[in-house]
């Protein structure tokens, strides 16, 4: 049985909130895009923004750690909490996650100035 994802509900992108199936090895990611849950990303999954950001709320331990890179991305994204990730680089495991896609990112920051 493949690893669910559960993603809470966010008023845009899903306010039912979802639960996809996911391939161990694939990004958080690519697993909702490929699911129908239109998760912003600016960067086409390169780790050179922060609009992927999501909170990993259960299973954030089974993740790999992030890398150098992503922590520095990281600590520019809105709403930075310890369990944070980009999900671009958040490989999945053989856990199923529970995700929240923060309400805002970056860009919908940038653009309410």
């Amino acid at each position: 049985m493949m690893p669910r994802i559960s993603v809470l509900p966010h008023p845009e992108i899903c306010p039912d909130g979802a639960v996809v199936e996911a391939e161990p090895g694939q990004s958080v990611c690519r697993a909702l895009l490929d699911n129908g849950v239109e998760i912003e990303h600016a960067c086409e999954l390169s780790c050179a923004c922060t609009t992927c950001h999501v909170i990993v709320r259960e299973g954030f331990e089974s993740l790999p750690p992030s890398t150098d890179e992503e922590d520095d991305l990281l600590d520019r994204a809105w709403g930075l909490t310890s369990r944070s990730r980009l999900s671009c680089q958040a490989k999945v495991t053989d856990r199923d996650l529970v995700i929240e896609i923060p309400r805002y990112s970056i860009n919908q920051v940038k653009e309410r100035r």
